[in-house]
């Protein structure tokens, strides 16, 4: 029988960052009241085991992860169960079934994304940041970074996108479709706002195709600002930091320097 003392529902759902939709891993029939949750708009990834004689169901909504109770008279509770000590049983599975695929995912596309490298190519930690060329809070990450990427610890991939002013998409254009890209990135964030960085008068119609993609990348993670900061915790957690980190922050996303 389900104990109210030992176990309470928090109606918190919207847990991490927002991320990409995943397919769908449906293995089984889905009970009634679950399929009405499923014609709502959510889509149902996987079902657990549960306590209180509750079978869990994870699902993902509006591109975050969310927690599905079914009772044993076919009622549906939605939201995070949590035990008396105040654990979290929701977590784990949705990180197994929505957050890690997800994640995968995100850093796969990010990695078929058109970004710029910043680093060593073997740097052993790689963080990927949206990046407009107009953006002074991309600069000051940039210059956050340098003992990290200067020493071969750290690799930013700046994915170039076209948001902040008008000349924004062909200051991007201009920085992909120079023959060093790299350098060309590296002078400009290093001049600052002495920048010589001049737009393109044309934007090229292979470099327009990538600007493209990568705003569309940008919308479907639900960015809406730069720099939006991707990378992977000690754990192997896709994060997300948006704008130029903290002291703290910046070494939670960088690692010890």
């Amino acid at each position: 029988m389900f104990n109210r003392k030992l176990l309470t529902l928090s109606m918190t759902a919207l847990l991490g960052a927002a991320l990409l939709q995943s397919p769908v891993l449906q293995a089984e029939e889905l009970p009634p009241a679950i399929k009405k949750i499923e014609a709502k708009g959510a889509k149902i990834i996987g079902s657990f085991d549960a306590p209180g004689g509750l079978r869990g169901y994870a699902a993902q909504y509006q591109n975050r992860g969310m927690a599905l109770y079914l009772t044993k008279d076919g009622n549906v509770l939605v939201g995070n169960l949590y035990d008396a000590d105040g654990k979290d049983l929701s977590l784990a599975p949705l990180q197994k079934l929505v957050y890690e695929p997800m994640a995968k995912q995100v850093w796969t596309e990010m990695a078929k994304s058109n970004w710029i490298a910043d680093g060593k190519k073997d740097a052993p930690r790689t963080v990927y940041l949206f990046s407009d060329p107009n953006c002074p809070y991309c600069n000051m990450f940039w210059e956050q970074a340098r003992p990290w990427v200067d020493s071969g610890k750290v690799q930013l991939r700046h994915i170039m996108v076209g948001i902040i002013r008008e000349d924004s998409p062909a200051k991007s254009a201009a920085l992909l479709g120079a023959k060093d890209p790299q350098q060309a990135l590296h002078e400009h964030e290093k001049a600052g706002k002495a920048s010589t960085l001049k737009p393109l008068s044309k934007i090229p119609a292979d470099i327009q195709a990538k600007l493209d993609a990568n705003a569309k990348l940008m919308e479907e993670l639900d960015v809406a600002a730069t720099p939006a900061i991707f990378y992977l915790d000690e754990q192997g957690n896709l994060q997300q930091q948006q704008g130029a980190p903290s002291p703290e922050k910046l070494v939670q996303i960088l690692g010890p320097k």
